[in-house]
């Protein structure tokens, strides 16, 4: 298994979202928000969203210099999640984030989030999902454990089962 520092986990960035991963989670996406799909990939995962009905903001604007729609909902790059989470509690933006599920057991993740007034809340898939590489849908396919992180979405419940 690759080690956390190597080019082999670097690699991990690049795995797009698949359509079914929005369409799992719509009815959890507030529709009255401008969502900014903050991390722009291969361009389709703002398209999904824009597909299934919601007022999306996706260019390849740098996510650390701009505040952009009223809610982020996206799939960041797994090996920038600290700063990525950093930032926005300090724009006090809600989000709804494909994260590994490992990430509930950090250091970081427990002391950031710990202390808000507003929970983290989560939404854990019936099974995991299948990113794509390489814009191939059929190969090059990869699945990660995760879940759905939610700051300030409001959920019914902390932890959601998808079924």
């Amino acid at each position: 298994m690759a080690g956390f520092h190597t080019k082999t986990f670097l690699k991990h960035d690049d795995y797009m979202t698949p359509k079914y991963a929005w369409d799992n989670i719509k009815g959890f996406i507030p529709k009255d928000k401008v969502i900014w799909e903050a991390f722009y990939g291969d361009g389709k995962s703002g398209n999904h969203l824009k597909e299934i009905g919601f007022n999306v903001i996706h260019d390849k604007d740098d996510f650390f210099e701009n505040d952009k729609g009223d809610i982020v909902v996206s799939n960041p790059p797994f090996t920038k999640v600290k700063e990525i989470l950093n930032r926005l509690v300090e724009l006090d933006k809600p989000f709804i984030l494909i994260l590994p599920s490992s990430k509930i057991h950090t250091q970081y993740v427990r002391n950031l989030f710990i202390e808000q007034k507003d929970k983290l809340q989560i939404i854990i898939p019936r099974k995991r999902i299948q990113f794509i590489k390489d814009g191939n849908d059929l190969q090059n396919k990869c699945n990660f454990d995760c879940f759905y992180y939610c700051w300030k979405i409001n959920l019914e419940r902390d932890i959601i089962w998808l079924k």
